[in-house]
Formats: C-alpha cells, structure tokens, sequence
C-alpha cells in the first residue's frame, strides 16, 4: 500500500480513542441546535395561530347535515329546520342528469322537510281539495301560499313540486320507496309508469337511475354508517381484543427476557406455523366453493361492491390470500436459511437486550407517554382540517335544463326572481352549489391546509424523535454501567427525557424537519400522480414514478440515519449533524457487522410482532365469524365482520410494535455502543470491554469480535 493511499478507516473518519474519564452519557453538556429550536416554537405558534382561526371561521355541521338550496342544513338543533330532518328533492329525474357527477349538485330545488311523502299525488289534484292542499304544502317553498294560485304560476316561480311519489328516508334524503318484483320489474307503490303534474309519463325504471344519481354522493357515507354501526355494536369486543393483545405482547417481552434464546426459536417455529395454517385455511375455503353457482365469477367482473364479504364467496379471492401467504411463507424460510450462521449472534444480542431492559423496566411504558403525544397530534391535525375544509361560505350557481348562457354563474338566491336571467332563462334556478368565497383567507385556504400537513408531519416526526432519544439515552446508560446494576443511574428515563427536552430540542426539531420535508415532497408527488393518471405522456409517468421511488428511498434513508444520530445525541450531546456524521461514520467503519448483526436482529423482532398479530387476528377471526362454538352466542351481529377483524390487527400491530420498538431501539443503541466500545478499548486489563463477555465470546467465535491485544 503506498503511504498516500487512504485507508478504509481514515476514509469514513478517525476511530474513536481510549477515554479513561468516559463512562457513558455524557451530563455536562450544552444546548443544541437552536436556531432550529426557535423556528420549531414559531412554527408551533403559526400552527396554533392558523388552528384558532379555523376554528373560528369552519363549521363541521357541513359534514354532518344535508344542505338544502339555500345552503341551511336540515334537522340542525337550534336553528328554525331543528325539525325538519330530512331533504327532499322537487324533481328526482333531474339528478339523473350528468351534471350530478360534476358538480355534485342535483339541478333542482331541495327543501328540508319532517317527513316524506307516503303517497301519489300531483300539484293540480292538490289545489283541488283542501285537506290535499294542507298535505301538499309541506313540500313547498318556506312561506308560499298555493290558496289563491293556478298550477301554471306556481310550477313557473318553482314554488313547489310537479307531483309527490311514495319515498323512504336514506341517509336523510327522500328517495322514492322502489320496489323489484320477480322477473327484474321496478314498480313504486305498484306501479310501473305514471304521470306527473306536466302531462308526461314517467317509468319507474327512470325514477330508479335518478335516485342512483341522486345518491352517488352519499353512498360512501352510506358504507361509512354501516361500518359506524358495527363499532358500536362490537366496540366493547374490539377494545377486549386490544387487551389481550396487550397482555400477549407484555407476556412474549417478560419471556423473551428470562428465555431469550428458547423464545426466539419459539418464535421462528410458531411463525412458520401461523402462515401456514393461514394457506391451509384459504385453500379449504378455495376448495369448498370450487363448483358453487357464482364462485368463479373475477374480482375484475364484480367490480367494487360496498358490501365486502361478496368477495369472500368467490374462489379467486381465497387464491389470491394463498398466493400472497405462500410468497411470504417462502420469503420467511429462505431468509432463515440464508442467515442461520447468523442467528446466534442476533440471538446474543436481544439477550444483552432483554438484560437491559430488565434493569430499566420504566422503558416499557415510555411508548405510553409516545401514544398519548402522537394522538394528541393527530386530534389536532384532524380536528383543524375538518374546520378548515367546513369554513367557506355557501355559493349559489344558476343551474338550468336548457341552453342558457348564465349557465354556472354565481346568483343570489334573494334577488334571483326579480333579475334578467329569469326572464331569459324561465327555467333558471339558483341553487346551493358548494361551499367557497373570495375572501383573503378563501383564497389562502389551501395554503393552510398545506401548512397544516406539514406541521402535522413535522410534530409526529419530532415525538417520534423524542421518543427514539429518551430510550437511547437510558440503554447507553446500562451499556456503559461497568459493573451492572450497581453503576446504572437512579430514574435513567427519566433523566435522559430530561436531558433531551432541555438541551436537544433544537436537534430534534432539526432531524424532525428533514424528514418531514421529504414526506411532504412525497405527498405532493402523489398528488400529481392521482392528477396525471388520465394523462397520455408516459415520460411523465415514468419520471414521477421514478421520483416517487427515490423520495421513498431517501426517507427510509434518513429515518435509518435520524435513529443513530439520535443515539450519539443521547450519548455525547453533540449537535444533529456532528451526532449524524459521526454516526455514520462509525457505521461506515463496521459496515461488515451492522449488515449481518443489526439487520438479522431486527428481522426477528419483526418476527415477534408478526407472531403477535397473527395469533390476535386469527383468534378475533374465528370470534367475529362465530366459528367458536362456545361463544358463538356472544358474537355480535354485524354487516361487515372485517370491520372489528381488522381494527384489532391493526391495533395488535400498533401494540406490539409499541412493545418491541422498545427493544428495537434498545438493540440499535447497545450495538452502536459496542461498535464504540470495540474502538475505544482492546480488553486489556487498562482498557477493558464494556460489552458481557458471553456477547464477547459469542463475537470472537463468529470471527466478528475484537481480535485480541497483542
């Protein structure tokens, strides 16, 4: 080698040298990153500022009431509709029309009323009686008085509706009560065709396709009550689910410390299983419906249905679960195989792990602490995206079923009468079209919701952050404990939270931020990607697809990055990019051992909250399915059993990952110490190892330890 030529060590930095005076995290020290502190607390104040003024300006009731013509919401308590809880639309067929799909906006009159009609009825039968008059009227412009008016005149002014069909209130709409008879007929109070008030006969098939349209808005919202319903009729059981998952979890972590070694191999076996009789299970049902009217009908065929478990009742679904469990299984198997050499030293690590986790118990409940940041978070972030999506103002839009050239523009439902566009469109009316304005705030209005997400990201990153350098800071206080218990500092959680809060905020704004800012790239390319997928230019796909994976791989980047510069933050109280740099650096001198040590162990810890979930949501499958016999009684009746099934695996995934990022952050913290310590140190009796010497062993064995003082 020629004395110029750089060395692999000297290229990602100098190692690091023997301290006698070092012996752990490091207490004197100074704050942070500040400039980046500051930004952070404006920041806040700008997003408490725009949270107050959604506040001030949005309604919710938006989302939750249906909007008649004038843009009043039906059925709202305290207002003069707080009795009229439903909508109800003059002329159903004209929501037949496309422009329904555009503006989402049924072309005709809607009023709120108490109840929907329950029988035929035309406007010129009406005028003839009395008590039909009385009934009529209801359905009829607030105020208007049909006593002393001809048909003609009041169907000119579109004070009320031509006619009245029989209707059921849905979703809080009035829509006709249709009816199919055998054989495919649609009939409405047993009737296939009758005419309206105008003279024109209309054909119950029709009426159908106009309620469809009428209803195309709703029908998510539809879905969503449905699902709403199951939560409360199953609440009790999902909340009983999440316990024990809970307890399996806190159960699994208590083992895996005093059996690491057995649990781990447990684990491993019980995985294997778990898939497996997942592809067994799909298989038999693959196998029972092989020759059932209807099974071998595609998922493309069907389409989207809002009732799911259609899917289940077709053979290509169950195949579809096979393939994608038999993928997995055999990734799982072949990984195993690839790294059994190096499961022992992954083995040795989690219990260096379990043993520290042992002596700084407090660090299992700290994702406690975690959970109520981030929910506070993501309340807030939700709570001031409804106000701000509900703060415009009701817009009125002339909307007409013939030519007319003030088609869509703005009208004031007040003055509409008795302005020129009456009289040049007699079938002009002005209707609530949506909400908006054109005020400074309206126009800006997409700037704080940009802001909003953004906050909302860089918040979430930053209690992660803080959660990640609190964790590190007490496990590199057992690491560097030279005799164990005895030497490890009294509340060591506590104090690194301590010291986190009141020296690092600057740096955990500041890693918090970069990453953020590549979320946020990311959102925005998927917000081109939805714009541009009825576009023709390839090139552009091409090259926001391309972008959309390269901004996934710097993120995963920079949270690997952030997670160890957080470590040397917690250990030496350097700024982020000193703490980043030198992290990265250490792992550049040691790239050998983070590739074959740090990765297999975090693979088994993926492992254990695979375990976790699949034994939870197995068990709430058989549950909500009523396949177990003895409490299939108890089982509560849903529309759709996926509904309870999948809130508890994925809060089982949320619980356990709470559990486990717990030893997560526990085995990358103790093996960058290690990686420290073997610079540091030599096992001389001057410079003796931190790290057990069972671990030690371990290492020397796999030919990845220290080689010994000369």
């Amino acid at each position: 080698m020629e004395p110029d030529e750089k060395t692999p060590e000297s290229k990602y930095g100098e190692q690091r040298k023997f301290d006698p005076t070092f012996k752990g995290p490091i207490y004197n020290r100074g704050c942070t990153d500040i400039l980046c502190c500051i930004l952070f607390i404006l920041a806040l104040l700008g997003y408490f500022a725009v949270g107050i003024l959604a506040w001030s300006q949005g309604d919710p009731r938006k989302v939750i009431y249906p909007t008649d013509s004038r843009g009043q919401f039906c059925g709202q308590v305290g207002t003069p509709l707080e009795k009229k809880p439903l909508l109800f639309y003059f002329n159903i067929m004209k929501c037949a029309s496309p422009l329904v799909l555009l503006d989402f906006q049924c072309p005709t009159t809607q009023i709120c009323v108490e109840s929907c009609p329950n029988k035929f009825m035309t406007l010129v039968k009406a005028l003839k009686n009395q008590d039909d008059r009385e009934y009529y009227k209801q359905f009829c412009k607030e105020g208007t008085n049909i006593t002393n008016m001809n048909a003609p005149r009041i169907l000119k002014d579109g004070l009320c509706p031509s006619m009245l069909t029989p209707s059921k209130a849905f979703t809080r709409r009035c829509l006709p009560a249709l009816e199919t008879l055998k054989g495919g007929v649609v009939v409405i109070g047993n009737k296939t065709t009758f005419t309206d008030g105008e003279g024109e006969n209309i054909n119950a098939t029709d009426l159908l396709d106009a309620s469809k349209k009428s209803n195309v808005v709703v029908e998510a919202r539809a879905v969503a009550m449905r699902i709403f319903e199951d939560y409360t009729q199953s609440w009790h059981w999902i909340l009983l689910g999440l316990v024990v998952a809970m307890l399996v979890s806190l159960i699994f972590i208590l083992l895996l410390r005093c059996l690491a070694g057995v649990m781990v191999w447990v684990m491993i076996i019980l995985v294997i299983l778990v898939i497996g009789y997942g592809i067994f299970h799909c298989y038999m049902q693959y196998a029972s419906l092989k020759g059932q009217a209807g099974s071998d009908v595609t998922i493309k065929d069907l389409g989207l249905q809002t009732d799911f478990s259609v899917y289940l009742q077709i053979q290509q679904t169950w195949l579809a679960f096979m393939i994608i469990l038999c993928i997995v299984e055999v990734v799982i198997i072949l990984l195993l195989i690839f790294l059994r050499k190096r499961l022992l030293i992954a083995i040795a690590l989690i219990k260096e792990a379990s043993r520290a986790i042992g002596h700084v118990m407090s660090s299992l409940f700290y994702p406690l602490l975690t959970f109520v940041l981030l929910s506070l978070v993501i309340a807030y972030w939700a709570i001031t995206a409804v106000f701000l999506s509900t703060s415009n103002e009701p817009v009125y839009k002339v909307f007409n079923t013939t030519e007319c050239s003030y088609f869509r523009d703005s009208c004031n439902p007040e003055t509409f009468n008795s302005s020129n566009v009456t009289a040049e469109c007699p079938d002009a009316e002005c209707l609530f079209a949506f909400y908006g304005g054109e005020t400074l705030y309206h126009k800006y209005l997409i700037v704080f919701q940009f802001y909003n997400l953004f906050l909302f990201f860089w918040c979430a990153n930053f209690v992660t952050a803080l959660g990640q350098v609190t964790l590190a800071g007490a496990f590199a206080s057992y690491y560097w404990a030279f005799k164990k218990p005895d030497d490890i500092p009294a509340y060591p959680v506590f104090n690194s939270l301590g010291r986190a809060l009141r020296y690092h905020t600057g740096s955990l704004a500041f890693g918090s931020l970069i990453l953020s800012i590549v979320q946020i790239i990311r959102v925005i390319l998927e917000y081109l990607d939805q714009k541009l997928k009825g576009a023709q230019n390839k090139f552009a796909k091409f090259l926001l697809s391309c972008l959309k994976c390269c901004f996934w791989c710097l993120e995963k980047f920079i949270k690997f990055l952030n997670r160890n510069a957080y470590i040397m933050v917690a250990i030496y109280g350097k700024n982020f990019c000193t703490s980043a740099k030198d992290a990265f650096f250490l792992l550049m001198r040691n790239i050998v051992r983070v590739a074959v040590l740090d990765k297999v162990t975090d693979f088994l810890l993926f492992l254990g909250k695979l375990l976790i979930v699949g034994i939870v949501g197995i068990c709430s499958f058989f549950f909500f399915t009523g396949q177990i016999k003895f409490v299939e009684d108890a089982a509560p009746s849903l529309n759709y059993y996926w509904v309870p099934i999948l809130t508890v695996v994925f809060g089982a995934y949320l619980i356990a990952h709470g559990f486990f990022s717990v030893y997560a952050m526990c085995v990358d913290t103790l093996f960058l110490c290690f990686l420290e310590d073997l610079e540091r140190n030599d096992g001389t009796s001057d410079r003796p190892y931190f790290m057990p010497q069972t671990l030690l062993g371990i290492l020397k064995k796999s030919n990845e330890g220290p080689k010994t003082a000369e």
